[in-house]
């Protein structure tokens, strides 16, 4: 069942088009990863399906509605980023207490545990905190509400590595005990992959692509070597990354659609094959060209 449908969905401010386009679904009770380059349109995405803003075109549901000013969709999903408004007027404590009247599935005592071993001072307020303190905050909030519809838009800003591992635990443990949608928005694949259940690349305003994780995996196989015996091996192939190992020497990054008896042709020919990395396969797909910054230098 899809709990997100969206088609030919574009916004435009001005005369920039953060999205061009994009068409996805997402099933419920999924854990997927909203995985672009800074100003992709990834958190431009993320605030349509919240309702925060409208899109310019294209359709957009949420739970069976369109999410702009909704009330059914408000009270069923929860946006989270490192810009979450909450009250100047409280403290941190009294911020956790009020939550429960917003939110139908507020855990208590799950944001007082959280609250506790993060260290928070409970005469703490929210505008007084770090950057990063601030995002661990946002987090507990995220994590305790358990909506339907759970969006962290970038959520472990500012964080340091260990609070942000524990954020990851959390997170899954949760997911684990409680399973609901949560899109999950990052520009650092390597670091959310194994959260993962599907990956949705955004490039550009365009939806690149929308797998399981371990489709994504096995998508791309490296070959190294010369480059007059690559060069024939791949002639029928899908080239992500191309870049020069030295002289007449290449590395390629290439759809992995290869049969047992070529794999063993380019290994007999001296070619090294190898698996490609999510993360780098990540990266190949998302540059400008196919050398990415070489190119650049290249064309000199």
């Amino acid at each position: 069942m899809s709990v997100i449908e969206c088609k030919d969905v574009t916004k435009v401010y001005g005369n920039i088009a953060a999205l061009k386009g994009a068409s996805f679904a997402i099933e419920e009770n999924k854990i997927t990863g909203i995985i672009g380059r800074n100003g992709a349109g990834k958190s431009t995405m993320l605030k349509i399906l919240a309702g925060f803003l409208k899109e310019t075109s294209g359709e957009v549901q949420v739970l069976a509605e369109h999410p702009f000013n909704n009330l059914k969709v408000s009270a069923n999903l929860i946006y989270v980023d490192d810009q979450m408004s909450l009250p100047t007027s409280l403290t941190l404590s009294e911020i956790l207490e009020c939550a429960g009247g917003f939110y139908r599935n507020w855990d208590k005592e799950l944001a007082k545990r959280l609250f506790d071993y993060f260290s928070f001072h409970p005469k703490q307020r929210h505008n007084n905190l770090s950057k990063g303190m601030k995002s661990t905050f946002n987090m507990i909030i995220g994590l305790a509400a358990r909506c339907a519809v759970t969006i962290f838009d970038e959520p472990t800003i500012g964080m340091d590595e260990a609070v942000r591992k524990d954020f990851y635990r959390a997170l899954l443990k949760d997911y684990i005990a409680y399973p609901r949608t949560i899109l999950l928005s990052s520009h650092h694949l390597h670091e959310v992959e194994d959260l993962l259940e599907d990956v949705l690349i955004i490039k550009e305003g365009k939806t690149l692509l929308h797998v399981p994780l371990t489709d994504f995996k096995e998508m791309a196989m490296g070959l190294s070597g010369d480059l007059s015996i690559v060069n024939p091996l791949i002639s029928d192939k899908e080239v992500y990354h191309l870049e020069e190992n030295g002289i007449k020497r290449t590395y390629v990054v290439v759809e992995n659609n290869f049969t047992e008896a070529e794999l063993h042709e380019a290994k007999v020919k001296g070619i090294d094959v190898s698996p490609v990395s999510s993360s780098d396969l990540y990266v190949f797909l998302t540059n400008k060209t196919k050398g990415g910054i070489d190119d650049v230098f290249n064309q000199g």
